[in-house]
């Protein structure tokens, strides 16, 4: 990029930063770097700087390099929660597609900085995860690379299912940081919090004690703590990619919601800025894009519908009403009328800090808003695609039913000492989606290689009980009937 293209690009920051000042928004300082296409492509598939190296974070490099060098797709925005945070501007970007990044980045930051489930995230995440490279490369040193693969390849076959919930922590729940100091061995390194990773395997239960007590829906931590074979490098391991999941959890959690923030607030400070006719053409294609709604209905499109809703949110209690929604309003209320006006900017701000997607969606998705933005529940009859529901509560909570558990299975421990033998028995929480079963009976084998031991998975197949199992040589399948 030449000198005058980052002056430009410079002075844009500055002005776009200065607008922000004048909204309620509340983001963390903002450290912009200018980067190539491989690059930004580069972190987006590692999800982070300095990330460990993996073959699967290497085949979504090419895949999204790929679909951006064929015009089919391009990261537009890269932030990281951090503090400061970090974000990527691409060189290759125009200077107003570079302005809109920048606006929509602040509301990322903001979301970030404000949003409840993002109060117990590491704001140091980029140095953790280069801290956690180290150590694995450390591993592969010292027990080969391919050695070090096989566990990694099990750990992330199984890395979503952990606990969401992470606002309420049992202090049991906490493992210890990277570069805990080792007051016994008056040292302090990145890997001291190895040192008492034994304490955290338990004896067996006395013959007749359920265990786990109750079902267990973070299956990393439970074989942190209960996998009979491990060696402490490889509980490390499993460690490391949970901390690591637990950073990208809260993000799972609120992608509706933080990009209608944040298209929401790009688009209300840019309007502030001093664009170009041209500028102004551009940025409106570029806006459009981004909004528009998913083709054919398949999906929702997370920018377009969070700054549809937030937009509503605004007018709503702003006083604008229509009719109809007042009179709603007064049946549901014994008669009394709308109390909100002109606190529109007040009422947004508190979704912004408490709400989740779930609870987002299901607050403020109205009928109105899915009449307008054309919703409905479709399943496929032959070789064509049919509207099988249009009833706005049907498909507000098909909606909401679909972000369950992130549309992961739904997967607790039931019993780890299923026999009496040390087996560990996995159950289905069903809720009317059958699993894979070949892709269920390859994660047992993953799953078998982390407890040593035989693995059980019950589940629901064609509305009947059965239950996956492998005993480290065979598969087995059983149902009833």
């Amino acid at each position: 990029m030449a000198d005058n293209e980052l002056a430009q690009l410079s002075q844009a920051v500055e002005e776009i930063w200065k607008a922000s000042q004048k909204t309620p928004l509340d983001p963390f300082p903002i450290h912009f770097e200018v980067v190539p296409a491989s690059i930004m492509y580069e972190v987006g598939s590692y999800g982070l700087p300095g990330r460990f190296s993996h073959w699967t974070h290497g085949r979504a490099y090419h895949q999204m390099k790929t679909m951006y060098d064929y015009g089919l797709s391009k990261i537009y925005e890269l932030i990281f929660n951090t503090n400061p945070a970090q974000a990527f501007l691409m060189e290759a970007n125009s200077l107003i597609q570079n302005k809109l990044v920048i606006a929509h980045v602040i509301g990322h930051s903001d979301f970030f900085k404000n949003n409840v489930y993002f109060q117990h995230t590491s704001r140091q995440m980029v140095e953790s995860v280069a801290m956690n490279a180290e150590r694995i490369r450390h591993y592969e040193f010292e027990h080969g690379a391919l050695e070090v693969e096989k566990y990694l390849d099990a750990i992330l076959a199984i890395e979503e299912h952990i606990n969401p919930n992470l606002r309420v922590k049992r202090g049991s729940d906490l493992l210890p940081d990277a570069g805990k100091k080792n007051h016994s061995r008056g040292r302090e390194t990145v890997y001291d919090d190895l040192w008492n990773l034994e304490k955290r395997e338990p004896e067996p239960p006395p013959p007749g004690v359920k265990f786990p007590a109750e079902p267990e829906k973070d299956l990393l931590l439970f074989l942190i703590r209960y996998a009979p074979q491990l060696q402490d490098w490889q509980r490390d391991l499993i460690s490391i990619v949970r901390a690591e999941m637990e950073y990208f959890l809260p993000q799972m959690q609120t992608k509706v919601l933080n990009e209608g923030w944040a298209s929401f607030w790009h688009t209300r400070i840019l309007r502030e800025m001093d664009l170009s006719d041209d500028e102004h053409m551009e940025y409106m294609r570029l806006h459009a894009g981004v909004l528009s709604p998913s083709p054919r209905g398949r999906s929702i499109n997370p920018y377009y519908v969070g700054f549809k809703i937030f937009e509503d949110i605004e007018r709503r209690w702003n006083g604008d009403l229509t009719e109809k929604e007042r009179e709603a309003y007064r049946e549901r209320h014994n008669g009394q009328e709308w109390p909100y006006k002109n606190q529109g900017w007040e009422k947004m701000l508190e979704v912004r800090e408490v709400e989740s997607d779930l609870s987002f969606l299901r607050n403020f998705l109205t009928e109105q808003l899915i009449e307008d933005l054309d919703m409905y529940i479709y399943r496929r009859e032959g070789d064509e695609w049919v509207i099988v529901e249009k009833d706005w509560r049907k498909v507000r909570d098909a909606i909401t039913r679909s972000m369950t558990n992130f549309g992961f299975p739904y997967i607790v421990v039931e019993d780890g000492d299923y026999r009496g033998n040390r087996e560990l028995y996995l159950k289905h929480r069903y809720d009317g989606q059958e699993l894979d079963l070949t892709h269920a009976q390859k994660t047992l084998h993953h799953l078998h290689l982390l407890w040593g031991r035989p693995v059980h998975l019950e589940t629901v197949v064609k509305e009947k009980p059965a239950v996956l199992s492998f005993d480290g040589e065979k598969d087995e399948f059983v149902t009833d009937g």
